[in-house]
């Protein structure tokens, strides 16, 4: 909501006692555990059976719940280093079924990442620009990741992740490579920043 405020695109939330009536209104919704991570737990509801089991799974853990928004899917990163914040190149994700959950993210092998992506060049500024903003807006420190689903319109925002994955496969490292910044000097930089922070706040 408060990067919504700021000005960035995004979809509006939908309420667990609202879902049948969005479900109604849009076609079809998407919701996602609110603590998880790794879209682990996303439902694609798209009827009565995929509601019922929203509202099972919403018993158990808190949901955020969204119409879905169609188009292909991109996240972009952003780095505070050397006294200056800025967005990395954004990545185009191809999932292998058309859905970039758990298993399109970690288990399908045939899901494309594409860094720098591969969408016009205003595009892929629009994505960094609105990266930027969320980061800021959230209060978001030493580096974020923010997601994005391209529709025909522009980029739309869907959620930033201040604690982005730094495995072999996630996202965030793609974006420092095409960067040109090496993950060592990227984690040299990260534990610089926490030290001078530390210091200003005993200071």
């Amino acid at each position: 909501a408060a990067v919504a405020k700021a000005g960035v695109v995004a979809p509006s939330t939908v309420e667990l006692a609202d879902a049948e009536a969005a479900l109604a209104q849009y076609g079809k919704l998407v919701a996602k555990p609110v603590a998880d991570g790794s879209s682990y737990g996303l439902i694609f509801v798209n009827g009565p059976a995929e509601l019922d089991q929203l509202k099972a799974a919403a018993a158990r853990e808190a949901y955020v719940i969204e119409p879905f928004v169609a188009g292909a899917e991109a996240t972009c990163g952003v780095l505070e280093q050397g006294g200056k914040v800025f967005a990395l190149p954004p990545v185009e994700i191809r999932p292998a079924d058309g859905a970039f959950d758990y298993v399109g993210k970690y288990l399908a092998k045939t899901t494309e990442e594409i860094c720098p992506a591969t969408f016009a060049p205003q595009i892929n500024a629009a994505m960094q620009e609105a990266a930027l903003k969320a980061h800021k807006t959230v209060g978001a420190g030493g580096y974020s990741r923010s997601d994005f689903i391209v529709t025909p319109k522009g980029p739309i925002f869907l959620e930033i992740n201040t604690l982005p994955g730094m495995t072999a496969a996630s996202l965030y490292p793609k974006s420092l490579k095409a960067q040109g910044i090496a993950f060592r000097d990227f984690l040299d930089g990260q534990i610089a920043l926490a030290v001078a922070r530390a210091k200003e706040a005993v200071s």
